[in-house]
């Protein structure tokens, strides 16, 4: 199925096609591999379009590695606030001094010492050394395990496995463009094969597509759990319409930000709870919140008061802005 082309068409499409994303401009070696870094770090579980504006204020605020290292922990928090994931902004933050501290300020260079970085795993390694140093790798993400499988065929769960489709990366033979050549099969599953109605009349390795012969385009995808669970939310609301919250410390979600008073219920009481309930996915969490109006403060009240009316001197995790909205 391969062929000596399919390099050259990937690359072709690349230039003439991808998108200007503000890690990929022309910058020195230096600010690619913090770029890469920070970029990578964001990339986790977030889309490029809901990255990218984050992307330009982080850099804009916090600049290179060094200015990572010793950022104030509430202006990390601040840049980050929306994004999700908050356990990435903490591990990027330790990452960046690490490498100071350990790395003499350089981004290490090989997939073992960048995984001993916390929050950096197998993929984000591998995404590291393609894109930041030309290195010949293909990392599996989301995007390039699309493509294999529309150009494979591959429908069984033994065939879409981790594993076989690790092997089913030859199909993409090296190219001396390594970090453009990766770039640029990510951006195919981005923009061209789309998990639903992929434009094939303009995808450059279409004729190699089995997908595309059978006229088949259906992904499949092996289920994760997605575990439902049921909680309370405690709100208090004081006489000059300041809400009560807390530091996170009961919960291994959104570990130290900022929420409401919350307890974990059986579902029954849920279900038998009058008043409003709302819903919310977190990673593979699929959330179902009581919200309760309350006239007194818990007994340990070791939390605050915020003033809803001006929140630009709080970070608030999208998770309390949502139970936020549904009682404003």
């Amino acid at each position: 199925m391969t062929s000596q082309n399919i390099p050259n068409k990937i690359l072709n499409w690349y230039d003439n096609n991808k998108r200007d994303l503000p890690w990929r401009r022309k910058i020195s070696r230096v600010q690619k591999e913090y770029f890469t870094l920070v970029s990578e770090f964001m990339l986790q579980q977030t889309q490029v379009k809901t990255v990218i504006p984050y992307f330009e204020n982080f850099i804009l605020k916090i600049p290179d590695l060094k200015s990572l290292s010793r950022v104030r922990d509430d202006k990390l928090m601040k840049c980050w606030e929306g994004l999700g994931y908050y356990s990435r902004a903490r591990n990027l933050k330790k990452s960046a001094k690490k490498i100071i501290n350990e790395f003499e300020g350089q981004l290490p260079k090989n997939e073992e010492d960048l995984k001993s970085l916390p929050g950096i795993g197998d993929y984000t390694s591998k995404a590291i050394m393609a894109i930041a140093f030309n290195k010949k790798i293909i990392p599996l993400d989301g995007n390039i395990e699309r493509v294999l499988k529309r150009i494979f065929y591959l429908k069984k769960e033994k065939e879409i496995s981790k594993e076989n489709l690790h092997k089913k990366k030859n199909f993409f033979e090296e190219t001396i463009r390594a970090s453009d050549y990766v770039q640029a099969i990510m951006e195919i599953g981005a923009l061209i094969c789309k998990p639903s109605n992929p434009l094939c009349d303009q995808c450059p390795i279409s004729t190699s597509c089995k997908s595309f012969k059978k006229n088949d385009f259906e992904i499949v995808k092996i289920n994760k759990f997605n575990k439902q669970k049921f909680f309370e939310a405690n709100i208090f609301q004081n006489k000059e319409n300041k809400y009560y919250v807390l530091k996170n410390r009961k919960f291994n979600f959104l570990k130290d930000m900022t929420i409401f008073p919350m307890n974990e219920i059986p579902k029954t009481k849920f279900k038998n709870h009058v008043g409003k309930r709302i819903n919310i996915k977190m990673s593979n969490m699929d959330m179902r919140i009581a919200i309760k109006i309350k006239r007194n403060l818990p007994e340990n009240n070791d939390g605050f008061f915020i003033n809803v009316e001006d929140l630009s001197d709080w970070t608030l995790p999208s998770f309390t802005k949502k139970i936020l909205n549904s009682i404003k």
